[in-house]
C-alpha cells in the first residue's frame, strides 16, 4: 500500500511540474507538435494530425528521467 502511495505522489509531482512548465513558458514551446516528421494532412472538411516525432522526443526524454531516477 505504501508503494502506491508513492507512486501517486510521484504521478502529481510530474503533473504539478508540467503545468508550472505550461503555465510560465507555454508560448515557448509553440514548436512541439511542428517538428520535422509530424503528420499532418488538412482538407475541406477533414483534419489529421499525428504528431510522431514529438511523440518520439517526448517518450525519450520521459525514459531518460526514469532512468536517472532509478539511478539515485
Amino acid at each position: 500500500m505504501q508503494q502506491t502511495g508513492k507512486y501517486i505522489m510521484i504521478a502529481g509531482a510530474v503533473v504539478l511540474i508540467a503545468g508550472i512548465v505550461i503555465f510560465f513558458w507555454g508560448d515557448k514551446l509553440q514548436f512541439l507538435g511542428r517538428l520535422p516528421g509530424d503528420i499532418r494532412i488538412e482538407r475541406e472538411n477533414f483534419k489529421f494530425f499525428f504528431p510522431i516525432t514529438t511523440m518520439i522526443l517526448l517518450s525519450l526524454a520521459i525514459s531518460l528521467i526514469i532512468w536517472i531516477l532509478r539511478q539515485f
